[in-house]
């Protein structure tokens, strides 16, 4: 990659239960894929305003219902052809991939159930941190989500 490509700012959102489970949803499209809640940065918007804006559209957790307790990033992954090709169709920008900054988020013990928008994700589920699996992900994300583990729960994914 050279570094006139252009990487589309996004922001993750990890919620994290006092018993230490943490939140993953199945995406719509591919169905069988789980990761955190995320989304693009709009301009103009931090961040962390851009992951709590996405975490709530797409599990209506409000930030009233948690505090952002840890921080780590930028974070890429590059696309692979056909997901730019797909992503330049929908943007209209040529995307090389995404620059991610994560955000981990203590929920407090009243907070509810999400609740999905449907658009994005078609179940849910809380495991443990060291419960979750790559092969959940397309190839091209797991070197981010294996960082993103070790970074904030401490757990090496082969």
């Amino acid at each position: 990659m050279s570094s006139a490509e252009l990487y589309r700012p996004n922001a993750a959102i990890i919620y994290r239960r006092s018993n230490g489970e943490v939140l993953i949803c199945e995406r719509v499209k591919p169905q069988g894929a789980w990761q955190f809640p995320q989304g693009g940065v709009k301009k103009g918007e931090s961040p962390m305003d851009a992951a709590c804006r996405e975490g709530m559209e797409e599990t209506g957790f409000r930030p009233n219902e948690y505090d952002v307790v840890e921080e780590h990033g930028p974070y890429r992954y590059d696309y692979p052809p056909a997901e730019r090709e797909r992503v330049l169709r929908k943007r209209g920008i040529p995307y090389a991939g995404q620059e991610q900054y994560y955000f981990l988020c203590r929920m407090h013990d009243d907070a509810a159930e999400p609740w999905l928008d449907y658009k994005e994700f078609c179940s849910y589920r809380w495991v443990q941190p060291d419960q979750f699996d790559l092969n959940w992900l397309p190839d091209f994300k797991r070197e981010v989500y294996r960082r993103v583990l070790r970074d904030f729960f401490g757990i090496e994914k082969a």
